[in-house]
């Protein structure tokens, strides 16, 4: 099959509405494999055409089989990414006289009961939306959703490496059961490590049984190195870093990606200070104050917009001239984003620029850029032991069916990995802690289901991430965004004064029981502060810092002033680093092992080493403390002895917080959860196996 399988009305428009001479080559791949009903992973860099690659042929489906009512779901990790598309969407299912509908948090009542009285035919939403009409006792699921043949998931490589994959897995195994037949499953992604993996993770329970297709001309096309015209610079702190974008680019369109708000904050100021016109997007900003920014963006031309990653994913800000890194962000998945926004109109090349102002970020930066320069991309890995949504999705089983038998509940996932072997223990403790009832062989939500969640209709159900308290932040009757409560607490001298949106604001009065604190604008300056660790570094980052220290450099230009630091870095750290892999330091009364292996694999290295490392260090990125010289005298010999596959870090109870429904498990599985999620067993094999090799020769 070829493009000319498209319906007919479908390859007029594109010829005579888009203007298109023809479809890109992942486009005219994904006609045969999506017409046949085919599950597919549609792999193409960012503004690749993914979107029409999977809905022109979805289209074509529907309208020579004849589907009726709501046949196909669009699903998005971003609400400002399905009010991106819904325009486009809109336009190609008119092609074909049909519909397309946009249902998320920000939908209102009125337009979801349209919605529900006459169902579109296209309805793009998040997994938390299809949770919450499931579990809604306005919807009769199995009416609603008894047509539905096919799902598009847009960025689903951001789905499958957060609990949110396991979330959307499971209810589309749900929607299945409730229609009664297969839906045909189609993921688009930008360029992964391990894209057979990918699609079987998103075929759920079907991988293996249902034909599917892994679609990817372009990056087939372009293995190696990419391409890109990249650039490292290092400035030394983030007001040299907006003197740099003042003066350089003018005249253009200049995206900034930074890796906090606090920064997003810092450098939005600095920039607006120097005259510079300039927008800000994060996630503590309102939808209402991020969309206006980005649409402000859009229209203009001699500008920047500074972001975190909330515009990492494909949301259209226009065309861009430049794209601007301060620092590094942690994968190199991430930075192929950031690179993909650029490089859109025809005859531009895709480039970005490292501004790095530290010495770390200058080491992280050009590590990765070497792992990139290489053509390495990270394996999207769903997180393991996902136990806690397996007890969310049981209740919300419950929810939706309002009893269940207590030997069939297991029916609705069809062996979903999710649901092994301890998934009845979970369900026992279920029903032994409330949170279910158990009468006649049935299952039904109990009393402590309704005292944690039935305030506000279950919606706290339906979202399996956790979110940070915060404080409103309102101007009059405006929202402008929340911020931290730690900002809202701390002793201050004279006016408080916080900073949102690249502007200071004077806090007037602070609502403490609905959480809302008001606003003035104000002319002083302030440092912002917000709650989130940073994620720990992988083990492949790592040995990248590792390599550039010993010589190595990334395939990129890099600046006078880059190099001569980095030389600078090379010597400063030249005894933490060594060819022959095991370095032992003494620092004091400590006694360091430079691994080089990553957060994770030092937590692992670190429990598995009872009474050679000290199990009090909260784990480094690069190194691991020994408790003396008697123990490193022994570290060659305890690494013989251990089978890395089943160490598990110790996990601190003050992360269960970050687990979404730890409550509703029983604490001993809630705690190996944690600890299943902090390992790294390979990259602590391959530094264990370095270390032991280097020490015995």
């Amino acid at each position: 099959m070829s493009a000319s399988d498209l319906h007919p009305a479908m390859l007029h428009h594109v010829v005579n509405s888009l203007g298109w001479p023809g479809l890109r080559p992942l486009q005219e791949a994904a006609v045969g494999p999506v017409l046949r009903g085919e599950d597919a992973l549609l792999l193409a860099p960012t503004a690749g055409g993914k979107t029409e690659a999977a809905t022109f042929p979805v289209l074509t489906r529907a309208a020579n089989e004849g589907w009726r009512g709501l046949s196909v779901l669009y699903v998005c990790p971003l609400r400002a990414l399905l009010n991106n598309l819904e325009p486009r969407l809109q336009t190609y299912a008119e092609w074909l006289g049909r519909r397309a509908e946009l249902w998320h948090g920000d939908t209102t009542q009125g337009r979801r009961q349209a919605i529900l009285k006459n169902p579109p035919d296209v309805l793009l939403t998040t997994p938390e939306s299809l949770e919450a009409m499931l579990v809604s006792t306005k919807v009769n699921p199995r009416e609603h959703f008894a047509n539905v043949r096919a799902i598009v998931v847009d960025e689903v490589h951001a789905f499958a490496g957060d609990d949110r994959g396991w979330h959307l897995l499971a209810v589309l195994e749900r929607l299945e059961k409730l229609a009664g037949h297969p839906i045909q499953r189609i993921g688009l992604s930008a360029t992964v490590g391990n894209p057979d993996d990918l699609l079987r993770w998103l075929q759920g329970s079907g991988a293996g049984d249902r034909p599917s297709s892994v679609i990817a001309p372009d990056v087939v096309a372009q293995a190696g190195r990419p391409p890109g015209d990249v650039t490292l610079d290092h400035v030394g702190s983030l007001a040299n870093a907006a003197k740099v974008i003042s003066m350089l680019h003018l005249g253009e369109k200049r995206l900034v990606f930074c890796e906090s708000r606090r920064e997003v904050e810092e450098l939005a100021r600095s920039l607006r200070e120097r005259d510079i016109t300039t927008f800000v997007s994060h996630s503590s900003l309102s939808i209402d104050e991020r969309r206006r920014a980005e649409q402000a963006f859009a229209e203009a031309r001699d500008c920047v917009i500074v972001s975190t990653s909330t515009l990492e994913l494909g949301i259209d800000v226009g065309d861009l001239d430049r794209v601007i890194q301060i620092n590094s962000p942690r994968t190199v998945a991430s930075f192929l984003q950031r690179l993909g926004r650029t490089g859109r109109r025809h005859g531009s090349t895709r480039n970005a620029l490292f501004l790095t102002t530290t010495d770390d970020g200058l080491l992280q930066a050009a590590g990765l850029l070497l792992l990139w320069s290489r053509g390495y991309v990270e394996p999207v890995s769903a997180p393991p032991s996902p136990r806690h949504i397996a007890a969310q999705q049981v209740i919300a089983l419950c929810l939706q069916e309002h009893r269940i038998g207590a030997n069939v509940w297991s029916d609705w996932w069809h062996g979903l990995p999710m649901f092994d072997d301890g998934a009845k223990e979970i369900v026992d403790w279920l029903v032994e802690s409330g949170h279910l009832e158990s009468d006649g062989g049935m299952l039904f939500v109990g009393p402590e289901t309704e005292r944690r969640y039935g305030h506000r209709n279950f919606m706290d159900i339906v979202s399996v991430f956790t979110a940070s308290p915060e404080f409103t932040v309102v101007l009059g009757r405006e929202e402008l965004g929340k911020v931290d409560p730690i900002v809202l607490t701390r002793k201050v001298e004279g006016p408080r004064i916080i900073v949102l949106a690249a502007r200071s604001w004077e806090v007037t009065y602070i609502d403490w029981k609905r959480q809302r604190c008001y606003v003035e604008p104000a002319d002083a300056h302030a440092k912002m502060r917000w709650m989130g660790d940073a994620a720990p570094l992988t083990f492949a980052l790592a040995r990248a810092e590792r390599e550039v220290l010993l010589g190595e450099s990334p395939d990129v230009t890099v600046s006078k002033r880059a190099f001569e630091k980095l030389l600078g870095l090379r010597e400063t750290h030249d005894i933490e680093v060594s060819p022959r892999g095991l370095v032992l330091l003494r620092d004091g009364t400590d006694v360091w092992w430079w691994t080089w292996a990553g957060g994770r694999a030092n937590a692992t290295l670190i429990a598995g080493l009872p009474g050679i490392a000290d199990d009090a260090q909260r784990p480094d990125n690069f190194r691991v403390r020994l408790r003396g010289d008697e123990a490193a005298g022994r570290l060659a010999a305890a690494l013989e002895d251990v089978d890395w596959s089943t160490v598990l870090p110790a996990a601190s109870p003050n992360a269960l917080a970050g687990l979404k429904f730890s409550e509703v498990l029983p604490p001993a599985l809630a705690v190996a959860t944690i600890a299943e999620r902090l390992a790294d067993h390979e990259g602590a094999r391959i530094a264990a196996t370095d270390a032991r090799v280097w020490a015995s020769a």
